[in-house]
């Protein structure tokens, strides 16, 4: 029977991943499941304790948190992983504010759904994202994306929000930094396939689909393909900015003239004029950042998920 490592960040969600120990137990008991579980205690503990129970021989180990908590245990993995301490599976209950990276990955809402689909979910290598610059000149790993520019500022806003949770803060977040952020960098991008200079009000680089709550910035990505989709924002008025917030949220983007869509396996991200805010699954990389090198790693870790049919 596999074992199950359950790391709990308590303060998730404002609260609800502490709320939501007793049903985790009730659940996973009902399903006969071998489990242990832990809280953090601090920044960087998920990941901490995910290396040791790989150590420790579990064979899944679950995040239950938010895109945060989801992050530090896939650094954990390939953490683990790099050091010869072994493998396994990932697994996530989502009780965070946006949740973007279980959306994205087709893992389900709610702690009953999330618990079925840790038991009879399907196990599915996935590519894992490595930023390296800024704040993080050894790298950090990602599994849903990367922003630089007005959506990494959106995300600075949106934590320091207290009187709204989920999609509204990001929404108000965003309203916030029409206003905060305007002057967008010169950026340079390079990649195998193409360089770039221009001024860039925002440079998303997405493995998953889905950033800020409900912003559809890759909707056709794939976890799988060994491939990061780019969606490169041109600098634009303000009043424009608000136009093209409801494209984002269908999806549609591509269709407006200045954003521009193109993939890439590895890049680098240089500020020609200006500084670069950038973030890693809602993680600061850095606020002032010079250059920022990026690279996608194929099938880094097993998934348990939904096929995306059943989680739609």
């Amino acid at each position: 029977m596999p074992r199950y490592q359950i790391i709990v960040n308590p303060t998730s969600g404002r609260g609800a991943g502490l709320a939501s120990i007793p049903a985790i137990r009730q659940n996973l008991d009902a399903l006969g499941v071998d489990f242990t579980i832990t809280q953090t205690e601090r920044p960087w503990h998920a990941a901490e304790l995910t290396q040791q129970a790989v150590r420790d021989g579990y064979d899944v180990v679950v995040g239950v948190g938010g895109d945060g908590t989801a992050n530090e245990v896939i650094n954990g993995l390939v953490l683990a992983q790099k050091a010869g301490l072994g493998t396994a599976a990932m697994g996530v209950l989502a009780v965070g504010r946006g949740n973007d990276f279980a959306y994205s990955m087709y893992i389900p809402q709610g702690i009953e759904a999330g618990c079925q689909a840790l038991v009879h979910g399907q196990r599915k290598p996935i590519d894992i994202g490595f930023v390296r610059g800024g704040d993080y000149p050894d790298g950090r790993y990602f599994g849903n994306g990367v922003g630089i520019g007005f959506d990494a500022v959106v995300g600075f806003v949106a934590v320091k929000m207290t009187r709204l949770t989920g999609f509204a803060s990001y929404i108000a977040a965003v309203i916030k930094t029409i206003f905060l952020y305007f002057d967008a960098p010169t950026v340079k991008i390079e990649s195998e396939r193409e360089t770039l200079t221009l001024p860039a009000l925002m440079v998303s680089i997405m493995n998953g689909r889905r950033l800020g709550g409900g912003f559809m910035l890759a909707p056709n990505g794939d976890n799988a393909d060994g491939l990061m989709d780019l969606t490169i924002a041109r600098q634009v008025s303000r009043g424009r900015v608000f136009t093209l917030i409801p494209h984002f949220l269908k999806g549609d983007q591509a269709t407006q003239k200045e954003i521009l869509i193109t993939q890439a396996q590895r890049l680098e991200v240089t500020a020609v004029k200006g500084s670069l805010p950038v973030h890693a699954d809602g993680e600061t990389i850095c606020e002032h950042g010079e250059k920022i090198s990026i690279e996608l790693l194929p099938k880094q870790i097993e998934l348990i998920c939904q096929p995306p049919q059943e989680s739609a």
